[in-house]
């Protein structure tokens, strides 16, 4: 009878291991943005690879808009092991590298390309490692945009924006970017800012054309200019606790399929880029500005004295390296 029982015990124990080593790993993946965004139909196709290459071992399952975790927390959670997966911009990353700035300095890249070209580069891939020692890994760039300036007033050239409020995220060189033209940096959360535009307790923001059209900022601000001054784009990143701890064939085919999930959400990025600016400037409630080569350059001439300002903190080589991908 012992006998028995010691083998029901022991069946039922192989049983039980056997179920929980089948189980598959829950990979969390937080952002704060709606799916129909780029970087929602990246969440989503990187999801149907997953099921499609790892059925059984790993399942996905994506919290958009904020559900679990703003920007502001979800690196945070990260660490804690709360998600697995997020992507939040790449100002967002201050407390854990400096380095990563250089992407908000203005005018710094000339278009989009060129920022590819750089983080396609050997240095902009050692930034993705430059938050290891924090306790987490990047694994790639999300494309978002170019920014554009929008205000009260129009906005040809520097002077113009002097003495105006402007929103912007929490960042140190965005904060000396609007001071170098005299305006008053203001750094509010983004979901407060088309109350804060439609109540004129802030005269104008910075953002991509994907983000004005999405939240409508067009709607409560006179005037746009089309002045690409800067990068708004996103890391997505893990916990190399996480990481570190899935097997090896299971993190290729994970790294794998968000590359590929990573391309499509830029192509997304671009698409919507081109067609949001156009359904802004269909909709006539703004005044879109198109800078001439002149004007642009009274702008980058004013803003570039913020390069040499945080040229120490991003590091001397890897400024010049951004340069460097404008000439290629």
């Amino acid at each position: 009878m012992k006998k028995t029982l010691l083998g029901l015990t022991t069946a039922a124990i192989l049983s039980f291991s056997m179920a929980v080593q089948a189980a598959p790993i829950k990979l969390k993946f937080s952002h704060v943005v709606a799916e129909n965004t780029p970087k929602g139909q990246m969440a989503i196709e990187f999801k149907k690879l997953v099921a499609e290459r790892l059925k059984g071992k790993v399942e996905v399952e994506i919290y958009p808009n904020g559900q679990l975790f703003g920007d502001n927390k979800v690196l945070e959670a990260l660490l804690l092991g709360d998600v697995q997966l997020a992507s939040p911009s790449l100002s967002k990353f201050k407390k854990y590298t400096k380095k990563l700035q250089v992407f908000d300095l203005p005018f710094l890249f000339d278009d989009m390309a060129a920022a590819e070209r750089f983080q396609s580069s050997d240095a902009g891939q050692a930034l993705l490692k430059s938050v290891e020692k924090k306790g987490l890994i990047g694994l790639g760039y999300m494309h978002n945009g170019m920014k554009q300036m929008s205000a009260s007033k129009p906005l040809h050239v520097p002077a113009d924006a002097k003495g105006l409020k402007f929103r912007i995220m929490s960042s140190d060189v965005l904060s000396a970017q609007f001071k170098a033209v005299g305006a008053t940096p203001l750094k509010k959360p983004y979901s407060e800012v088309f109350t804060l535009l439609q109540t004129k307790a802030i005269d104008g923001q910075e953002n991509t054309w994907s983000n004005i059209h999405s939240k409508k900022f067009y709607e409560v601000q006179d005037n746009i200019t089309s002045s690409d001054h800067g990068l708004l784009d996103y890391m997505v990143v893990t916990s190399a606790e996480f990481w570190n701890g899935l097997d090896a064939d299971v993190r290729t085919e994970l790294k794998k399929a968000l590359d590929e999930a990573v391309v499509l959400g830029n192509k997304v990025a671009a698409e919507k880029s081109m067609s949001d600016k156009q359904a802004i400037i269909d909709s006539k409630r703004t005044n879109v500005i198109e800078l001439s080569k002149e004007e642009r350059q009274k702008w980058k001439d004013a803003m570039k004295p913020v390069w040499k300002e945080f040229e120490d903190i991003v590091g001397k080589d890897l400024l010049a390296a951004a340069i460097a991908a404008n000439k290629e």
